[in-house]
């Protein structure tokens, strides 16, 4: 095994039985306007599965994958350079934080003390504000290659950064193995009681981000039995919501498209589509769960999604609206990737009934996201 000091991404790969050395490559990917200079890591398998991390934003900026025939195409939206991710960032692969999601009105209060945080998306604070973890330079911290590849990276948030207490250190690291399983391990240690829920906002196509098809037609499997329903404005009301009878329900396979404008149901006219949080638990867990599973029938390609958060927000791209043009030369429209981000609960330091967002010295704060990558043999049917 080979160990790089000061390196860019995390991929993981476990070898079977024949040796096979895993790869982290490291690469320049340009710079950013005051001339900070942008690296790119890409992990790579025997199995053609391939991830690139690129040290801005600490963000996903592919993933190649092979279909059931075993041609790979790059089934995670993005941009091609960097003038992309800064001119319509559109969370395109992000590492979002320090809060993902919202908070409503852009307040929370913690051991009685009001903090008032950027507003980004009026009228709440969205993602971690105007200049959240997407929009910071991470440092490389270890690359690692051999049997298992990986790389680490991290950032260091001042205190009182875009309204949130306390210096917090993140690290998030990228691994692939030789299972086909690309994972992210997000770690955050604070210097003052804060909050904290980082996720990935990766939007996914499985026919490939060159396709020109949208994930309408992908199937979808969630394993909850309720949502947390918002109001206009995407904030959570408080309470839970059964999915059985609803266009939410995806405990069973189904297919994206089939109930996407069902304009019977509010939560889909608020959202224009799907946004909204599911329950997969009530607490963090011990270890990656089931999150989601995601299938093209048409490619064959699979994925699933696991991780030990309690949450998970289904968005369908509803707001891409062709301005951003992906690494293909294509405009991005609605429906053009999924995102599927495990993470607490939005606005849970506002809702006591949601558990807790809370982070203090001492603690530290784990998300684990799994991709595991298949194929199926042959086509299977959706609801």
């Amino acid at each position: 095994m080979k160990v790089f000091a000061a390196a860019g991404m995390a991929v993981a790969f476990l070898v079977p039985a024949v040796s096979h050395a895993a790869e982290a490559r490291r690469e320049g990917f340009g710079t950013l306007p005051d001339g900070s200079a942008v690296e790119v890591v890409t992990l790579s398998n025997a199995h053609g599965v391939r991830a690139r991390i690129i040290t801005y934003g600490a963000i996903l900026q592919s993933v190649w994958a092979p279909d059931r025939s075993g041609k790979s195409a790059d089934i995670a939206l993005g941009y091609a350079d960097m003038k992309g991710y800064i001119v319509a960032p559109n969370y395109f692969g992000a590492t979002v934080g320090r809060y993902a999601n919202r908070i409503k009105n852009g307040h929370f209060t913690l051991d009685g003390r009001q903090y008032t945080l950027a507003i980004n998306n009026p009228p709440n604070a969205l993602h971690g504000g105007v200049k959240g973890f997407d929009k910071r330079l991470w440092k490389i911290v270890k690359v690692t290659d051999g049997p298992v590849a990986s790389v680490t990276l991290s950032y260091t948030s001042t205190d009182g950064e875009e309204g949130y207490p306390g210096e917090m250190t993140v690290t998030a690291t990228y691994s692939l193995n030789e299972k086909n399983e690309l994972s992210i391990d997000y770690a955050a240690v604070t210097t003052k009681r804060t909050i904290v829920n980082i996720t990935n906002h990766s939007f996914f196509n499985l026919a490939g981000e060159a396709s020109q098809r949208t994930i309408y037609d992908h199937v979808l499997t969630i394993p909850a039995e309720t949502t947390t329903p918002v109001d206009a404005t995407l904030i959570p009301s408080g309470g839970l919501r059964p999915v059985a009878g609803t266009p939410f329900d995806f405990r069973q396979p189904h297919v994206i498209g089939a109930r996407i404008r069902d304009g019977s149901d509010p939560q889909i006219v608020f959202g224009q589509g799907y946004d909204e949080n599911f329950v997969i638990a009530k607490t963090i867990a011990a270890a990656p769960r089931l999150h989601a599973r995601l299938e093209d029938p048409a490619s064959g390609r699979v994925m699933e999604v696991l991780s030990n958060q309690p949450g998970l927000q289904l968005y369908t791209g509803n707001f891409l609206d062709g301005k951003a043009i992906g690494k293909s030369g294509q405009a991005y429209r609605q429906g053009d990737g999924v995102a599927l981000e495990p993470q607490v609960f939005p606005d849970t330091p506002n809702q006591p009934a949601f558990g807790s967002a809370r982070l203090d010295p001492g603690q530290t704060y784990h998300n684990l996201i799994v991709y595991r990558f298949s194929t199926t043999a042959k086509t299977t049917a959706g609801h």
